[in-house]
């Protein structure tokens, strides 16, 4: 089940339309921020009141529960929205947002926002199948969460931060992600993620060295479609 790898991100070739070169002309309500790695860009119950998007780094949304149990929700990189939530009504913020690496990110009131949504039509389209494909995404992850095992888990969320099937080449992961981290993200222990990438580096899946960032192939989709 739930053997298809769908790209969360919208294929740059499908609109004839940058949106990077669009939201840097916005002019009033936008502004360029610098984060530095493991700041914090907003944390849970902050003001929701812009859109984030994402020029270059790595940055992770986490959520804590009431009982102040954390748990990783997703890693973004370049090209990614995060923060779209102010858009449908929401308060404050549901979730923290860090910078995983040094981060370059531009900052869209959400009033400004609103206002390119409405005068930008490729922008609109853009970015309406941009929340489509990730809301799929949160589908396959549930889906996964429920039918596969721990292992088919990690492969396909190795993948997915790996940008598989973008340009059809694969870059490395963020640097020193963390074993933890990874178990957050896929609702298993760290034994078990340790024992799994050791057996993926061996069959010659993943390539990394201790505090490096490491390189996924094509080849541990080998693992997701095994039976």
């Amino acid at each position: 089940m739930a053997k298809t790898m769908t790209r969360v991100a919208v294929p740059k070739n499908r609109f004839d339309f940058d949106p990077h070169q669009f939201l840097g002309t916005i002019g009033e309500g936008r502004k360029f921020v610098l984060f530095a790695k493991k700041h914090k860009i907003f944390v849970q119950g902050d003001l929701a009141d812009a859109v984030f998007y994402i020029q270059t780094g790595k940055v992770r949304l986490t959520v804590v529960s009431k009982t102040g149990k954390e748990a990783t929700i997703g890693i973004l990189g370049e090209g990614d929205f995060f923060g779209e939530g102010s858009l449908a009504g929401q308060a404050v913020r549901m979730g923290a947002a860090t910078a995983m690496t040094d981060c370059a990110v531009l900052r869209i009131d959400k009033t400004a926002m609103m206002k390119a949504l409405h005068r930008e039509h490729q922008f609109s389209d853009m970015f309406v199948a941009y929340l489509l494909a990730r809301n799929i995404r949160y589908e396959e992850d549930l889906v996964d969460q429920l039918f596969n095992s721990s292992e088919k888990r990690l492969a396909r969320i190795l993948l997915l931060l790996a940008r598989f099937g973008k340009e059809g080449v694969p870059e490395p992961v963020i640097p020193k992600i963390s074993q933890e981290t990874l178990a957050e993200m896929i609702g298993t222990t760290r034994s078990r993620v340790s024992f799994f990438m050791n057996r993926f580096r061996k069959l010659g899946f993943i390539d990394y060295h201790a505090g490096d960032a490491f390189q996924v192939h094509s080849s541990l989709l080998n693992i997701v479609l095994h039976d």
